[in-house]
């Protein structure tokens, strides 16, 4: 066995349970919003990548700003939103690291 599989086996990731998973995620983002409901931008997930965060905030999702979910596909993914004027759909990932206050 090399020495990095001997590292990797003696590894263990720490359990988390779904619940608190999902609450963690759909609670505070975009993604767990309803249609109808309005929220305001917070920020973004610390685990989202910079480029992806600046890339969201040109395209309106700026702190402060408010936003609406007009629609979802019929399985959940993507959805569409109001925001800064304009209707945008987003991935429900891209929609995860997007933090609002409802």
């Amino acid at each position: 066995m090399s020495l990095v599989s001997e590292i990797l086996a003696g590894r263990q990731l720490p359990a988390v349970e779904a619940s608190q998973a999902d609450a963690d995620t759909s609670a505070t983002s975009l993604a767990g919003l309803r249609v109808g409901d309005e929220a305001a931008v917070t920020g973004f997930a610390a685990a989202a990548p910079a480029a992806t965060t600046r890339r969201l905030h040109d395209l309106g999702f700026a702190p402060g700003a408010p936003i609406s979910v007009i629609r979802k596909a019929p399985l959940g993914d993507p959805i569409v939103f109001r925001v800064a004027g304009y209707e945008i759909a987003l991935r429900r990932e891209q929609a995860k690291l997007i933090r609002v206050d409802a």
